[in-house]
């Protein structure tokens, strides 16, 4: 019976030393622009970290085009509290109104369950509705002290054409990502 430190190659993980790093990490987000085919794998109701807001947390799994299938793309959507970062009252109502529009769009392209019953949704509701269903999503680019991802910035039914948009650019360098104290300036037109 082989060792719980035993690898599938006979070798020994436990001589593995201090150091390790997986391979194939640090991936450039999608271009922004892109319409990809993907589907939801998690919805649910989510708080900031001092439960003071609530979202819906989205994660969307891309099935095509196939070099960038499985890839994760997270979706926060401020239907019910306005988004802390927002720089005014007015652009926290305008982003919530944008979150609804782009749930009930979502919930359209799913089967239209959550938008037939006026009520807030729980989070199963939302999982029931909404995922394992592939519509076509159409993604932006964010960056941030030195970081860089993928947003949701459409979605359309599953036979829209597929596009990839032009190279996403090169990160740009300096800024810590560790450094939590120094707040880069959100773009609140992101619209969620």
């Amino acid at each position: 019976m082989a060792g719980f430190w035993n690898l599938s190659d006979g070798e020994d993980a436990a001589k593995t030393g201090a150091e390790y790093e997986i391979p194939g990490g640090n991936m450039d987000p999608i271009p922004a622009g892109s319409s990809v085919l993907a589907m939801i794998d998690e919805a649910k109701w989510d708080h900031t970290q001092n439960d003071a807001e609530e979202y819906i947390s989205l994660r969307w799994t891309v099935l095509a085009p196939e070099e960038y299938k499985n890839r994760k793309v997270f979706h926060k959507l401020w239907v019910t509290d306005h988004d802390p970062n927002a720089k005014d009252t007015a652009k926290a109502i305008a982003k919530t109104d944008k979150a609804r529009k782009m749930l009930a769009a979502v919930d359209a392209n799913a089967g239209g369950k959550l938008t037939a019953k006026d009520a807030k949704p729980s989070s199963d509701d939302l999982a029931m509705a909404l995922m394992d269903k592939p519509m076509v999503i159409t993604l932006g680019l964010w960056e941030m002290a030195g970081n860089s991802g993928n947003w949701v910035m459409a979605v359309a039914p599953k036979n829209k054409t597929l596009k990839i948009g032009d190279k996403a650019p090169a990160k740009k360098s300096g800024g810590n990502p560790l450094d939590f104290n120094r707040r880069a300036d959100v773009d609140d037109e992101i619209p969620f």
